[in-house]
């Protein structure tokens, strides 16, 4: 498994909020979902992207945006444009006085805006999902990816364009998909970017040893690993496997190996009601007790706190 496949791997879009948004100037949105990914394309006219701490990103038709949360941001006709209205988690949209609109802006199926007819027209998914592994990749991306449209291409987004409208049997389903392919190739393109500075565990599974390696770990991270065993699949010596992991990745095979078992196993904590010990055996643990104290050892607590608590998905986890 690659670690875009990761990603998606998980906890892909179910039920993603997909929309088409049709805004005639002036207009303006102010998002404070909080959640951790929206991809967005501009299909015609244009719209600026406003984080709160960055530059504001001006998309024209063709080009699209990743948006990584959770952090506020507004999307507009120009910068300056005061928001006319504020979206919360779930898609709850209201007023800046608390006055919900999502009756008086919606024109349709999946589609919102405040004119039927206007000039900027955007293509939006967000995924609301709080998964653990994926916490990887989505450290590794900036708060504001900028595609244009001669940097990407991808032939799914006019059928997304025809399809989001719809109301047919299974379509949240084939809509679902189509943002994970979407999100796939955007990302794809994003870190074939010198400027984005893939990190290093990414830019290891292009290497014929190393990514060899990272897939085997991350295929079946259950399996009593090694690093004889890896260098045995890889078809080097292990020292020779040693080296040229830390060389690329910055940390020994075991280290990652460790690291990853403790992200699927904070994932498991958090969707799942299976037992410390249950997961402990699923993600390569003897039992709960050996869990436990690799969990604490990393993390700073012990799984079950971890459960209990409300910390965000990427806590602890590794980016580079």
């Amino acid at each position: 498994m690659d670690v875009l496949a990761g990603l998606l791997d998980g906890p892909r879009a179910r039920g993603a909020f997909l929309l088409r948004m049709v805004m005639e100037p002036p207009w303006s949105v102010r998002v404070e979902d909080r959640a951790p990914l929206t991809l967005m394309c501009a299909t015609e006219g244009a719209a600026w992207i406003v984080p709160d701490e960055g530059e504001p990103v001006l998309l024209r038709p063709g080009d699209a945006a990743i948006v990584r949360g959770p952090a506020p941001y507004t999307v507009a006709d120009h910068p300056d444009t005061p928001p006319g209205a504020l979206i919360g988690p779930g898609g709850a949209c209201r007023s800046p006085w608390g006055e919900p609109l999502h009756e008086t802006l919606a024109m349709g199926v999946r589609t919102w805006g405040n004119d039927p007819g206007g000039r900027d027209v955007m293509q939006i998914g967000t995924y609301p999902m709080a998964g653990e592994v994926d916490a990887r990749l989505l450290a590794a991306l900036p708060p504001l990816a900028h595609l244009t449209a001669d940097e990407w291409t991808c032939p799914l987004l006019p059928l997304l364009e025809d399809e989001i409208g719809k109301d047919q049997p299974g379509q949240s389903v084939m809509l679902d998909r189509m943002l994970d392919l979407l999100l796939v190739v955007a990302l794809r393109s994003w870190f074939s970017r010198p400027e984005a500075h893939a990190p290093a565990w990414y830019r290891a599974m292009g290497d014929p040893v190393t990514g060899q390696a990272l897939r085997l770990m991350r295929d079946d991270p259950a399996h009593p690993w090694t690093v004889a065993s890896l260098a045995a699949k890889c078809g080097v010596s292990r020292a020779g496997l040693a080296r040229r992991f830390h060389e690329l990745v910055g940390e020994p095979p075991m280290a990652y190996l460790t690291r990853l078992r403790l992200d699927l196993a904070a994932d498991l904590l958090r969707q799942s009601d299976a037992t410390v010990d249950a997961i402990a055996r699923k993600v390569g643990y003897s039992g709960s007790f050996a869990l436990s104290a690799a969990f604490k050892r990393v993390r700073g607590i012990s799984p079950q706190e971890y459960r209990n608590s409300g910390l965000p998905a990427h806590a602890g986890a590794v980016s580079g």
